[in-house]
């Protein structure tokens, strides 16, 4: 699934936390870094959408009860994150700061597809996008994320039972063919999840 992308050799790493809706990237991405600082690293974290322009209209249209275009949707998203890496994560990088993105270009491809777009077209427009250094996919049970989703007050489009087993079926089928992406089940206690994805890091 990450096929086609490049690397870019710089001073800093460039870590991506993925999963489902419900599945803790946010919480664990903010942990994560709350943890390297504690350490001593200069640490940017950062999330897709963004807040420029570009990713406070993506936000404002996940708020609507439909979605009248899946592909212009996910340009969007691709457009989102071209700004991101040109003004956010690679002068990051170049600065040596370790970079933790909450979601990338594997959210574009598995919900584009949940929503019925060709999985190839998807891949062709993010390939030009900068390679993580590592990706961990947060993964616990369904029902884990379902049941998380629930307690929210303000759910999105995409927060529906049948399309997150839709979303969940496919980043567990992007983990199992993805070799260098780790899949991590985060739906145990949050700080001895939070002690497996820094033993990752830590390994990379």
């Amino acid at each position: 699934m990450r096929k086609g992308r490049y690397t870019l050799l710089m001073p800093g790493k460039f870590i991506v936390l993925e999963g489902p809706d419900g599945s803790g990237t946010t919480t664990h991405s903010k942990i994560l870094a709350d943890t390297l600082r504690a350490r001593g690293e200069d640490v940017l974290l950062t999330a897709e959408p963004t807040d420029s322009t570009i990713g406070k209209f993506i936000r404002e249209q996940l708020k609507a009860k439909t979605i009248e275009s899946p592909s212009a949707l996910q340009l969007l998203f691709c457009a989102d994150r071209a700004w991101h890496i040109e003004k956010v994560i690679k002068p990051a990088l170049a600065a040596g700061k370790t970079v933790i993105s909450d979601r990338y270009v594997i959210s574009t491809l598995i919900y584009g597809e949940a929503l019925g777009l060709d999985a190839e077209w998807l891949l062709r427009v993010n390939t030009p996008f900068l390679e993580p250094d590592i990706m961990i996919i947060a993964l616990p049970k369904l029902h884990v994320c379902l049941e998380r989703i629930m307690k929210r007050k303000q759910l999105d489009v995409f927060e529906n039972t049948r399309f997150q087993k839709l979303v969940y079926d496919l980043y567990e089928k992007a983990g199992a063919e993805d070799e260098a992406t780790i899949v991590l089940d985060t739906g145990g206690e949050k700080d001895e999840v939070a002690a497996e994805i820094l033993k990752v890091v830590n390994s990379h």
